[in-house]
């Protein structure tokens, strides 16, 4: 496929963008749907398509907060001219490289009345973080005279005092109404040149919210977050009219984003409390969601005896076993280790009767204790040596990912097996691992 045929978007992931950009790739690949990384940064990634994306995508992925559709692009060299040396020429520069790719157009035509606006800046190399809030409104005035030569009244949107970066909050755009005016631009800011984008979806963290503390049953301490559960569900391929399982439902958070992908879920959980709850959230969730055709199954049952109690044969596992304790204090190395060694066999015999549920090529994806210590070194459970025994194959994502070039930081990327979810205030995280039979 030829490059002028590709059409480029810019993705701006959560807080932990490996695990984003690992979901992503995830997301592609389960669909079949041609796409290469052309920029990478911690800050944003810009995609090269095929064809053109449905914005609603956006629902559909857990680690995303932003998508916007590129309309041209910036030399690296002239931002850094204009923005950082303050060379007046550069400057000119940039205001034609703004205004050359229709944006004006596309907000005039997406607004009637006075039209508001808002620039959000992305410095992915760290170049422009001195500058960054000098460049926003150097650009965001550019627009604001452009739209007034052609007879459009406008509002440049400001930020709050004290925020770190010069960048809209999704909440902002949405209660703005922004997307549908075409009215944010993200400027991402790159090594080798800059993108220019119209935003075309945001994240509803509302959407979120209300699936997690808006549903009949919640279990605050142990259940994980509907974000994750949507990224575990698509690293796992599951895609509308797969089986999907998870053995160790909880309040069924997992088997609640799978039957919102329209796959249908099958539950597992040895507490008879948890398989009551997952039952009536997902109820719940049919009826919030209008999903009359939805299908789902729930039993009680031990995991360790899976392929005893569950009668098929299943396309893909996405599941959360037992972390351990809630602890008060942040362990030693050796009481970790104790909680490690506890918790194995029952990850071991678990992966041993998954392995025997699911079908060929199916993925199964699990989460395994990671323990901070007072050591400052954390204490991981080794499970890919017992998932290799049983004949499972460890993947890698982001070594399948379609780079344009290569470097060291993608060399390494490649090399990553698992990704750590984790917060500063967390004592026990997640690590998430990809498997397939």
């Amino acid at each position: 496929m030829s490059f002028e045929a590709r059409i480029r978007y810019v993705f701006i992931p959560g807080k932990n963008w490996k695990l984003s950009l690992a979901e992503l790739v995830s997301f592609f690949q389960a669909r079949n749907c041609f796409f290469e990384v052309s920029e990478l940064t911690p800050a944003f990634f810009v995609i090269s398509v095929g064809k053109s994306l449905d914005p609603s995508i956006i629902d559909e992925l857990g680690g995303f907060i932003k998508i916007a559709r590129v309309t041209s692009d910036i030399a690296g060299d002239t931002v850094r001219e204009a923005f950082v040396r303050g060379n007046k020429e550069a400057k000119s520069q940039v205001r034609t490289d703004l205004l050359s790719g229709g944006l004006i157009d596309e907000m005039l035509e997406s607004s009637s009345g006075k039209l508001i606006f808002g620039v959000s800046v992305y410095d992915g190399d760290g170049s422009l973080r001195r500058v960054s809030r000098a460049a926003q409104r150097f650009l965001g005035s550019s627009l604001k005279h452009e739209l007034a030569v052609r007879g459009k009244k406008s509002r440049f949107m400001g930020f709050p005092r004290g925020r770190a970066e010069p960048q809209l909050s999704h909440v902002e755009v949405l209660k703005k109404n922004l997307v549908e005016q075409k009215g944010e631009i993200l400027f991402c800011s790159g090594k080798e040149h800059a993108t220019i984008s119209t935003t075309v979806a945001v994240h509803n963290p509302f959407e979120f919210q209300k699936r997690d503390m808006g549903r009949p049953v919640q279990r605050k301490i142990f259940a994980i977050p509907p974000r994750l559960a949507r990224i575990m569900i698509n690293q796992a391929f599951c895609t509308s009219g797969k089986s999907l399982l998870d053995p160790f439902c909880g309040v069924g958070t997992i088997l609640q984003e799978a039957l919102l992908a329209k796959a249908r879920v099958v539950g597992l959980d040895v507490n008879p409390w948890c398989v009551k709850a997952s039952k009536e959230n997902l109820e719940w969730i049919k009826k919030e969601y209008a999903l009359k055709e939805a299908e789902y199954v729930v039993v009680s049952g031990d995991s360790r005896r899976l392929a005893d109690r569950i009668g098929q044969q299943i396309d893909c596992i996405a599941t959360e076993p037992d972390l351990g304790p809630a602890l008060r204090h942040i362990p030693t190395e050796s009481y970790a280790m104790k909680i490690m060694h506890k918790l194995e066999p029952l990850y071991n015999q678990f992966m041993e009767e998954a392995y025997k549920v699911l079908k060929k090529q199916g993925r199964l994806v699990l989460v395994t204790p990671y323990i901070r210590t007072r050591s400052g070194r954390p204490v991981a459970m080794p499970i890919e040596k017992k998932a290799t025994n049983l004949g499972f194959t460890v993947i890698c994502p982001l070594r399948e990912a379609v780079f344009a070039g290569e470097d060291e930081t993608k060399k390494d990327l490649a090399r990553t097996v698992s990704f750590v979810d984790m917060e500063e205030r967390h004592k026990i995280g997640r690590e998430i691992h990809i498997f397939e039979k």
